[in-house]
């Protein structure tokens, strides 16, 4: 257990000084390796799909994420209820990790629920399908997926 809490202590240092490096707002900017190592060990840590419904029932899913949608599908209209449903599923002293397709999106949403007072947010870089290849495909250069990380499909 001593080198889960090292290893832990480690990963967040570093997505802090990524954090630091980036100017970001929010705590730090972990890998999916290291997000899923911090939602295993770190208490009470929530990993939020910011993801669209469709990119769910399409592209897959995390067991165990919470889901919310950024942006709505199909008119990929920003969710105006984001931080209530944010704030009906998640305490804001969680260390909450923010994913979404390839980073953008969870970036906005760990900014916003910084800004509104949640108080360990982390965006998760690359995320469920990281960037496109050379042949504009994604999930071959990066992401949750590209990791081997545990998702389902329907």
């Amino acid at each position: 257990m001593e080198d889960a809490v090292g290893n832990l202590h480690d990963i967040l240092a570093l997505a802090g000084e990524r954090a630091e490096r980036f100017g970001l707002p929010y705590a730090g900017a972990l890998t999916p390796p290291e997000a899923f190592l911090v939602w295993q060990t770190a208490p009470g840590a929530v990993l939020v799909d910011c993801r669209t419904r469709a990119e769910w029932d399409w592209v897959g899913r995390i067991p165990g994420a919470v889901e919310i949608e950024w942006l709505h599908y199909p008119d990929l209209m920003p969710n105006p209820n984001f931080l209530t449903h944010l704030r009906a599923q998640v305490d804001p002293e969680s260390l909450v990790m923010f994913l979404c397709r390839s980073g953008g999106r969870s970036d906005q949403a760990a900014r916003v629920a910084t800004a509104a007072g949640f108080t360990s947010c982390y965006n998760v870089l690359e995320g469920f399908e990281g960037a496109k290849d050379a042949a504009g495909h994604r999930g071959t250069v990066g992401g949750w997926k590209f990791h081997g990380l545990p998702w389902v499909q329907s």
